[in-house]
C-alpha cells in the first residue's frame, strides 16, 4: 500500500526514468540503496542506545542521492560527506559487493568493529572503494584534497607515469552539505579549481552540495542559492534532490562536462528536508518549533520516488515491502553481527598504524638507481642553500612521479632554493597561489592521484594558515587503518634565527603530531644524504616534514673566515642518512651537547667558550637532525657522558627535545645531570634576535649540568 505521508509530490515538468536513461535495474538498484539508508540509519539509532554505537550523523532525506553513485563511473574518485550514504552504497553494490556485505561493512564502521573494511575501527568513514576517499568530521575539509586529485590524476596521466592510481579520463567528485559552502576549506577549494581552469590547467573536479536548508541548527535562509550566483564562476547544474531522475540527470550532465573540458564545475540539489535532527545527541526542539520537527518527519522523498516507480512499472508496492522488510532484516542482523566484533583496545596498534611502515636505510640504498650525479663540477665545499638545490634536482632526475610546488617556486623561491629547477621540469615544478590551505590540499590530492609531492612551505609560520590541511595529511594514514596513506614532504623554510620579517618569518616552533616524520640538518652534505632517504620514506607513504633554519642556508664559516661550515656535495647516490644517525663533533666524555639546524654551529661555538673562559674540557657536540622521535644513536651514546644538554632551538614549551627527554627517561637512559635550554618563549622582533638560543644559554645550562 501507499504509505501515507506528506511526501513531495511529482512535479508536472519532473523528467521521467526513460527521458534522462535511468534503466528500470539501476532504478531498483537506487531504491534498494535508499532504503537501506533508512534502515541502516534507524539501526545506528538503536545500536547508540545501546551503547554498542558511537555515530548518528542522519542521511534521511537525502536517500535520493543514490543517483549520483549511478552516474558517477566506478573509477572516478569519490569524496562523501556523511549524510550522503546512498551515494557510497550504489558505489559499492555497483563495484560488485553484495547487499549483505555492504550493509555489514557499514555496520562495522557505526559500531566502531576493528573488522571495518574503511576505517579499521578508528572512525565511522563512508567508502571502502579503491577510488573513494575518506572525509573526516571536519566541515568542508574533504575539499581541497578533491582539487588536488582532480589536477593531479590529469598531470600524472600527462607525465605517462607507469602505474597511476586513478584513471587519467576519472573525474574527482566531493559532496558537502550546504552549510559548508561558507567554510574556508570549501572557499579555498573552489578558488583553487577556477584559478586551475583560469591558467588552462586540467581540473576536473565536481562540487556536489545538497541543500536540506539547515546547518545544524543555522537556518539556510535562501543563502546557498545567493552563494552559487554571486560567488562561483564554474557552471553550476541543478536538480530537485526529491527526485531521481533528476538527480541523476544534473549528475549525469556535470561529470560530463567536467570530464570531457577538464574543468570544475558545481552540482546542487535543492528541496532536501533533513528528518530526524542532524544527530542522535541534536536537540531540535531547541530551534524548531513542535510543528517545524512534526512537519520534515513527515515529508518523505524516498516514499515519493516509490510511487513514481510503481506508477512508472519498475517496481509494484508489494516487491517494495518485501523488500522494505528483507533490507530491515539485513540491517538488524549486520548490526547484530558487527556489535560483537573486537573493538580497538591496543595502544600499541594505535602507535602502529599513525603511519606506514619505516623504509630500511638498506633498502633505501638497494633501491637507488646509480645514475649520474646531477653534479659534474669538483667536489669543493658548499653552502647548504646549493646542496639544497643539487639534492632536488637530483631527486626529481631519479623520481619520475616526484612534483614540487609551492609559492613563488618556478624563478626559484624566497631563498634560491628551487632556482634553475623549473626551467629543467617544467610542471613539475609549479607554483600555486598563496593559499596554504589550497595548496596543502592540494599535496594530499597530488598523493593520492599517484604522485610524489615536495610541498614547500614559504615561512615556518605560513604553516598554521593551512594547518587543517596539514593535520589532515597527516592523520590520514592513522584514520583509514593504513589504506589511504598521503605520502610527501613538507619543505618548512623561514625557521628560527634571523633579524629580517620578525617573527612572521623567522618563526622556531613546530607541529610535531603522531605519524610525522621531523627533520632538521644543518649543512649541506647532511641535508643532501637526508634527503635521499626523506623521499624514499615519503614515497611508502609517510609524511615527512623537512625544517631549513635560514640562516644555515648561505653560512660559510663557524669561526673567523674558515669556511668550516661548507661541505663538498656527496655524489654517491647511495650515500644516505638514516633518522637514526647522530654526527658527533669533538672527543671527551665529560658533557654531550644535543642540538639540531642553527643548535650545531651555536654549540660549537659554546663548546669553544667553555673551554676558553671556563676550562671545562672534553665536550662533545651531537648533530641530531630528528626532532620526532629519540635517534638510536643518540640513545646509544648517552651512558657514556657524565652530564648532558640538550639545546634546542624553539621556544620553550614548544620544543621537540622536551618530547625527546621523557622518552629517555623513560627508556631510564638520561644521566644523572641533565639540562634543557631552548628559545625565549616569547614572540621574535623584527631586526633582533634576543629571544633565539645563543651560546650564553647553551654556556649557562653547562655549567649547571656540571655541577
Amino acid at each position: 500500500r501507499e504509505i501515507p505521508l506528506a511526501s513531495p509530490e511529482r512535479r508536472a515538468d519532473a523528467p521521467s526514468y526513460r527521458e534522462v536513461g535511468l534503466r528500470e535495474e539501476e532504478v531498483r538498484l537506487a531504491l534498494d540503496a535508499g532504503m537501506a539508508t533508512f534502515v541502516l540509519h534507524v539501526e545506528s539509532r538503536i545500536a547508540s542506545h545501546c551503547g554498542e554505537g558511537f555515530y548518528t550523523i542522519g542521511p534521511c532525506g537525502e536517500e535520493l542521492l543514490a543517483g549520483v553513485g549511478l552516474a558517477l563511473r566506478v573509477d572516478d574518485a569519490a569524496a562523501l560527506h556523511y549524510r550522503h550514504l546512498s551515494t557510497s552504497l550504489v558505489r559499492a553494490l555497483r563495484a560488485g559487493k553484495t547487499m549483505q556485505q555492504a550493509m555489514l561493512d557499514r555496520a562495522r564502521g557505526f559500531c566502531i568493529s576493528t573488522l571495518d573494511p574503511v576505517g579499521g575501527g578508528h572512525h565511522c568513514l563512508l567508502g571502502g572503494g579503491p577510488c573513494d576517499f575518506v572525509v573526516t568530521s571536519t566541515l568542508a575539509s574533504q575539499a581541497p584534497p578533491a582539487v588536488g586529485r582532480a589536477a593531479g590524476l590529469r598531470l600524472a596521466n600527462f607525465l605517462r607515469l607507469e602505474s597511476p592510481r586513478l584513471s587519467g579520463d576519472a573525474i574527482s567528485y566531493v559532496s558537502v552539505g550546504d552549510g559548508s559552502v561558507n567554510n574556508a576549506h570549501f572557499l579555498s577549494a573552489v578558488n583553487l579549481a577556477e584559478y586551475m581552469q583560469h591558467r588552462s590547467f586540467q581540473c576536473p573536479v565536481v562540487f556536489g552540495i545538497s541543500d536540506n536548508g539547515i546547518c545544524i541548527s543555522l537556518k539556510g535562509r535562501g543563502w546557498l542559492d545567493g552563494f552559487l550566483d554571486r560567488r562561483l564562476g564554474m557552471p553550476v547544474f541543478r536538480a530537485d534532490g526529491n527526485c531521481l531522475a533528476e538527480v541523476f540527470n544534473a549528475t549525469s550532465h556535470a561529470a560530463t562536462y567536467a570530464r570531457q573540458r577538464g574543468a570544475p564545475v558545481a552540482l546542487a540539489f535543492s528541496g532536501l528536508t533533513r528528518r530526524f535532527g542532524h544527530a542522535a545527541t541534536d536537540r531540535q526542539d531547541a530551534y524548531l518549533s513542535d510543528e517545524e520537527i512534526a512537519a520534515n518527519e513527515a515529508v518523505d522523498a524516498l516514499a515519493a520516488e516509490c510511487r513514481r516507480a510503481v506508477a512508472s512499472g519498475v517496481t509494484t508496492f508489494a516487491a517494495l515491502a518485501a523488500r522494505f522488510n528483507e533490507l530491515a532484516q539485513l540491517a538488524r542482523d549486520a548490526f547484530d553481527a558487527a556489535a560483537e566484533e573486537p573493538k580497538v583496545s591496543s595502544r600499541d596498534a594505535m602507535v602502529r598504524l599513525t603511519s606506514q611502515p619505516l623504509v630500511p636505510k638498506q633498502e633505501v640504498v638497494d633501491a637507488v638507481h646509480h645514475a649520474a650525479s646531477p653534479v659534474t663540477e669538483s667536489a669543493a665545499p658548499k653552502v647548504l642553500r646549493w646542496c639544497m638545490t643539487t639534492a632536488l634536482e637530483e631527486q626529481l632526475q631519479e623520481r619520475k612521479d616526484l612534483v614540487y610546488i609551492g609559492e613563488d617556486v618556478q624563478h626559484g623561491g624566497y631563498y634560491r632554493v628551487t632556482e634553475g629547477l623549473h626551467a629543467k621540469f617544467g610542471l613539475r615544478v609549479a607554483d600555486f597561489p598563496p593559499d596554504e590551505t589550497g595548496l596543502m590540499g592540494a599535496a594530499i590530492g597530488y598523493a593520492q592521484a599517484g604522485l610524489l609531492p615536495i610541498v614547500e612551505i614559504p615561512y615556518a609560520k605560513y604553516l598554521d594558515c593551512g594547518g587543517d590541511m596539514f593535520f589532515e595529511a597527516v592523520i590520514m594514514n592513522w584514520l583509514s587503518a593504513g589504506q589511504r596513506p598521503c605520502g610527501m614532504v613538507i619543505r618548512l623554510q623561514g625557521f628560527d634565527k634571523g633579524i629580517f620579517g620578525g617573527n612572521f618569518h623567522t618563526h622556531n616552533s613546530l607541529h610535531l603530531p603522531p605519524g610525522l616524520d621531523v627533520v632538521c640538518y644543518s649543512n649541506g652534505a647532511d641535508y643532501a644524504r637526508g634527503l635521499r632517504y626523506v623521499v624514499a620514506q615519503a614515497a611508502a607513504g609517510r609524511v615527512v616534514m623537512l625544517v631549513d633554519s635560514t640562516d644555515l642556508l648561505n653560512r660559510r664559516h663557524l669561526f673567523d673566515k674558515d669556511g668550516a661550515w661548507m661541505r663538498p656535495y656527496p655524489r654517491d647516490r647511495g650515500d644516505v642518512r638514516a633518522y637514526d644517525e647522530v654526527t658527533l663533533h669533538g672527543e671527551g666524555e665529560a658533557l654531550l651537547i644535543v642540538s639540531y639546524g642553527n643548535g650545531v654551529p651555536t654549540a660549537l661555538r659554546a663548546r669553544r667558550r667553555l673551554e676558553e673562559e671556563h676550562g671545562v674540557t672534553g665536550v662533545v657536540v651531537a648533530d641530531a637532525p630528528l626532532l620526532s622521535d629519540v635517534p638510536e644513536e643518540l640513545a646509544a651514546l648517552l651512558p657514556r657522558f657524565g652530564a648532558v644538554v640538550f639545546a634546542d632551538v624553539c621556544k620553550l614549551g614548544q620544543h621537540p627535545q622536551a618530547g625527546q627527554i621523557v622518552k629517555l627517561q623513560q627508556r631510564e637512559l638520561l644521566p644523572l645531570r641533565w639540562r634543557s635550554v631552548a628559545a625565549t618563549p616569547a614572540y621574535n622582533p623584527l631586526g633582533s634576535m634576543v629571544t633565539f638560543l645563543n651560546e650564553d644559554d647553551i654556556i649557562a645550562g653547562a655549567l649547571a649540568a656540571l655541577r
